[in-house]
Formats: structure tokens, C-alpha cells, sequence
């Protein structure tokens, strides 16, 4: 089984730690993709601070997010799971999992990332500012340029498991898993309230956090949409499972309140 993860948009910023080192990254494969982001990125934000704070749509209160870029290369890394951040990360609470948890974690989740391709939960990154829908002069979109790169080394990292698919539109657009469809399951997390069921992002993301932890702790391992659906089940969800499609199976987690 691999999980997909989105990124999230917070990420924290280590205060010391070994500088980048992309050849130490999970799936090897994307470190000359890799390399045109970060020439690209760090060429953008060394040049004139507006321009690039107008092309990453960075507010005006945080110029620092622009040098943050700027020193990619040389600034300090920790683990994934200890950068990113917000509400989907804060309801995993990577840092907390079991033992046998955290080795699940290295081996079966990967985050989606505009500027990495794909992270491993162990690989150790820089904090960083790019959304998934940017232009980079240079480079041109984001996600068009991981759409030519992604395919081998997700098809890599998944091997012949289920994929459980949980990130956002922007990051999914990264990869389309239409080749494994038939082993895709995605999830969607339903708030449902007076008989009314609707997507509500809070939940969404700290349902999916939760649905992350107590399958790395329970140490499911399903190996088709169905068999992920028992295995929420078995664990406390109330799940509907939607018909295949080609772009895999949509498993609708209801909640009522988090």
C-alpha cells in the first residue's frame, strides 16, 4: 500500500541541520527534475524580491518567504514529517506514531511536492514557498512539468500495492494514476449535518490525517478499494464505496463532527 499525500501550503523551517543533499532523496529517478525547480526557484528569488514574491503569490507581509527560496541549497534540512505542517499533518502527528507506526510511515507515505516531486517521510528537505499551480520563468508551470517526470517513479514507489490517493486537485494533477486505476482508491470526507452531507475542508483534511495515523498504527495493509474500505470500517469509519472509475475508486467517509 502507498499513500499520497498533498503538501501542506505551512511548512517549518529547521533551525539547524545538514544542507540539501538530492542524491539522498527517495526515488532518485527525479533528482535532474528536481534540480530544474530548485536552478529555477532559486534564480527567481535571488533576482528583484517583488517580481518574485508576484510570480509565488507571496503576501506582502512575508518577504521572507522569498529568502527562504533563495537559499535552498544551503539551508537547513530536517525530515519531512517534522516540515510540513497544518491541519492534515497536526492530525497524523507523525512524531508521535508507535515505533512500528514511523517504519510503516518511511516505507508507505509520500508526500506530493511542487518543488521534490515526491517525498519520502524521512527524506530531509529545506522549508520552502511553492504552490502547485505557479509559473516559474525558466521552468513554465509546475504541475505540467512534474506531469512529465512523475509517472516512473510513482509507478516505482507503488509496485504492485493499492494506491490511496488523498491529495488535493492541484497536487493530483501532478499524476494521473489511470494506468493503476483498478488498484486507486481516492477518499472523500463528508461533514454531515441535519441529514445534509457537504466537503468541508477542516474536516476533510483532519479526517484524512486521522485515516493516515490509525492505518499506519493498525498496520492495514488492503490491497484493493474494497479491502481499504473494510479495513475504515474496522477502525471507526462509516464508509460508502462509489463504482470504479478511471481515476480509481471513490470511498466517501461521512463524519458528523471531528
Amino acid at each position: 500500500m502507498l499513500i499520497l499525500l498533498p503538501p501542506s501550503e505551512g511548512k517549518t523551517p529547521p533551525r539547524r541541520g545538514a544542507p540539501l543533499a538530492l542524491e539522498g532523496l527517495s526515488l532518485p529517478s527525479l533528482t535532474a527534475a528536481r534540480t530544474s525547480v530548485i536552478d529555477a526557484l532559486v534564480t527567481l528569488c535571488e533576482g528583484e524580491e517583488a517580481a518574485a514574491m508576484e510570480a509565488l503569490g507571496v503576501p506582502k507581509t512575508q518577504p521572507e518567504l522569498v529568502a527562504l527560496n533563495a537559499a535552498l541549497r544551503s539551508a537547513p534540512t530536517a525530515r519531512a514529517d517534522a516540515i510540513y505542517t497544518g491541519v492534515l499533518y497536526d492530525a497524523l502527528d507523525p512524531g508521535s506514531l508507535s515505533t512500528a507506526a514511523k517504519r510503516r510511515a518511511a516505507s508507505r507515505v509520500i508526500v506530493t511536492s511542487s518543488v521534490f516531486g515526491l517525498v519520502g517521510m524521512g527524506d530531509r528537505i529545506p522549508a520552502y514557498r511553492l504552490s502547485g499551480d505557479t509559473t516559474l520563468p525558466g521552468l513554465g508551470g509546475v504541475q505540467a512539468h512534474w506531469r512529465r517526470h512523475l509517472g516512473p517513479a510513482a509507478l516505482e514507489a507503488l509496485g504492485d500495492g493499492l494506491l490511496v490517493d488523498l491529495r488535493s486537485g492541484t497536487y493530483a494533477a501532478f499524476w494521473r494514476p489511470d494506468d493503476v486505476a483498478a488498484r486507486t482508491a481516492t477518499v472523500r470526507v463528508l461533514h454531515e449535518h441535519g441529514g445534509v452531507r457537504k466537503v468541508v475542508s477542516h474536516f476533510n483534511k483532519a479526517t484524512k490525517g486521522r485515516i493516515v495515523r490509525a492505518l499506519l498504527e493498525a498496520g492495514a495493509a488492503p490491497r484493493n478499494p474494497a479491502r481499504l474500505a473494510d479495513a475504515l470500517r474496522d477502525l471507526g469509519w462509516f464508509v460508502e464505496v462509489g463504482a470504479p472509475s478511471k481515476k480509481g475508486t471513490q470511498l466517501d467517509v461521512i463524519v458528523a463532527e471531528l
